[in-house]
């Protein structure tokens, strides 16, 4: 596998080898040196609203492809656990639905909604039965409001990814945020994952491919800050202060026409508040050259919806697309390797590039 550098010193980088792009091999090994020990959003705690709520769902399906179960057990505590049976490898849970334990329908081995081993039938007879390796392996949760979060091998805490946004938006009602599935969308995206991430990590492009987001940001004032390790914010500022957040006086951006908070975390997310609410966008690996992207909004204030920064995401998005798709097709040619960074206005891609160096490089 190559070898990945990316300079810290954005005036001297260059950006990451193309094979980072195009290879199957380096396309594997994503997988588990960045995808499996990083963070992965899960949805709304709404998934399990009582207690024996058992909700099965897999983590990136297609890649990770992790089957896994989010349960509320009779304490309301919140758990994510591994759906495979610990006897034989059969699938626990197949739909959602209300239980007062876990019972594997292939031969009856039974679990508590904690993940814990109850009891197993004909097992008399065997030794050293049963031992903790009989649970359910149970993964790290994190909530964040009423989100929910995992890790399948997490390296770091969940601190190091969410703690800087979560205290910039702290003054939000997040807790009033509702979940809009008429909002949300699955788009199909024939491009390597990690170029649709670093399009986003840039506004540079904004009045070349968005002319409508343009019409509405700032771009003179469009700034990125770099929250390290592991996340960071482009902020958008609006030409028509109609169209931003009331922020409070405890809001470090406050007496700016804030439209929108564009905050990413590594590797694949990306929670965009506006005064509406926020849409958050996942970025699904499917192949070398083809990614799934899943739009999920929460609303907060429906009377701010299709206005200033946050309206009309479907045809950002199609834009987006389009030139990302081009880029696919660009970095497969021979004639390309690597290119260039502004200094002034690519900061957040370079800071992405760095950090994938450092988690396949490992």
């Amino acid at each position: 596998m190559p070898d990945f550098f990316v300079d810290p010193n954005i005036a001297r980088a260059k950006t990451l080898h193309a094979d980072f792009y195009n290879s199957a091999e380096v396309f594997e090994q994503c997988r588990e040196k960045i995808f499996a020990p990083s963070w992965q959003f899960i949805g709304n705690t709404a998934l399990v609203k009582e207690p024996g709520d058992v909700y099965p769902f897999t983590l990136l399906p297609g890649y990770l492809d992790e089957p896994l179960l989010l349960t509320k057990d009779k304490t309301g505590g919140l758990n994510v656990l591994s759906n495979v049976c610990t006897h034989r490898g059969n699938l626990v849970a197949d739909k959602a639905c209300q239980l007062n334990n876990l019972r594997c329908r292939y031969h009856g081995r039974l679990f508590g909604l904690d993940g814990k081993f109850v009891s197993m039938p004909e097992f008399k007879e065997v030794e050293n039965f049963p031992s903790p390796d009989d649970d359910l392996p149970a993964l790290e949760t994190f909530k964040w409001s009423n989100w929910l979060f995992t890790s399948v091998n997490p390296v770091s805490g969940a601190e190091l990814f969410f703690s800087d946004m979560m205290e910039r938006v702290s003054w939000m009602p997040l807790d009033y945020f509702r979940p809009h599935p008429e909002l949300s969308r699955t788009f199909h995206v024939k491009a390597n994952w990690a170029l649709y991430c670093e399009n986003y990590l840039e506004g540079f492009h904004i009045p070349f491919v968005h002319a409508g987001l343009n019409a509405v940001i700032d771009f003179s004032d469009y700034a990125t800050e770099l929250f390290f390790p592991y996340s960071s914010l482009q902020l958008g500022l609006a030409r028509n202060p109609a169209d931003c957040f009331d922020l409070p006086e405890s809001s470090p951006d406050y007496g700016k026409n804030v439209a929108a908070y564009y905050f990413w975390v590594f590797p694949n997310m990306m929670f965009n508040f506006y005064p509406w609410g926020l849409s958050v966008n996942v970025v699904e690996p499917v192949s070398v050259g083809e990614c799934r992207v899943r739009f999920i909004s929460y609303v907060w204030d429906e009377s701010k919806l299709d206005k200033g920064a946050g309206a009309g995401l479907d045809k950002v998005e199609m834009e987006d697309e389009e030139i990302v798709e081009n880029v696919q097709k660009g970095v497969r040619s021979r004639f390309y390797k690597h290119g260039r960074y502004s200094a002034t206005r690519e900061q957040g891609t370079h800071h992405f590039h760095r950090i994938l160096a450092e988690f396949i490089n490992k």
